[in-house]
């Protein structure tokens, strides 16, 4: 299917068939209660290389043309794609650490991202070398839900002063237009699958 712009979201229930992230989502996904959607048979717990690589691919072809020298997400299940695409790009890939470990710098940029999940409120932090004023920085994650990771992660290009190149999000839960208008966001946004798409309200 073409890219799917923030701008044609509204639309995408009848602007493109399943691609093959929402077909792997149809046959291998969990709905659990509260219409929570489970992935970790190919995602976030165990990783389908194949897929991941299908979406590596599917980002560096959305993404033609914008100039990309790092990619970044935020630890655990965005690393995987996020690899993939750095491979793809030949550049460098940073993921921002959630937990301090002895050997943690003082040096280093700090955010804060909520989880829903876990319910608790994480220190989002990435080594002041990593991220430099010249990055050019394509941010990748697994889901767009409340948009607290995504958020963090900008913050922390903003601290670095370093310019966001895009956003790539696999599974977006319904909540990519509000996320822009908080964001007032002028970069490419680009989601692989959207919940919307299988006509439930997931989370």
């Amino acid at each position: 299917p073409p890219p799917v712009s923030a701008h044609a979201k509204s639309n995408i229930k009848v602007c493109r068939n399943m691609n093959f992230l929402e077909e792997k989502i149809l046959t291998t996904g969990v709905i659990k209660e509260g219409n929570i959607l489970k992935v970790d048979s190919f995602l976030n717990h165990q990783i389908d290389i194949d897929i991941m690589r299908q979406m590596a691919y599917e980002f560096k072809r959305r993404f033609r043309g914008v100039e990309v020298n790092k990619v970044l997400t935020i630890e655990a299940s965005g690393i995987a794609i996020a690899t993939l695409l750095g491979d793809l790009y030949d550049v460098p890939v940073v993921f921002a650490k959630k937990s301090q470990t002895a050997n943690s710098t003082d040096d280093k940029y700090v955010s804060h991202a909520y989880s829903f999940t876990h319910k608790k409120l994480n220190d989002v932090f990435i080594s002041k070398p990593y991220l430099h004023a010249t990055d050019k920085v394509l941010l990748v994650d697994d889901f767009l839900a409340d948009g607290e990771a995504a958020h963090a992660l900008i913050d922390l290009v903003k601290q670095a002063g370093g310019e966001i190149a895009g956003i790539g999000i696999a599974i977006e839960k319904g909540q990519l237009q509000e996320f822009i208008h908080k964001e007032n966001l002028n970069a490419f946004i680009s989601m692989l699958s959207t919940t919307e798409v299988f006509g439930k309200g997931f989370n």
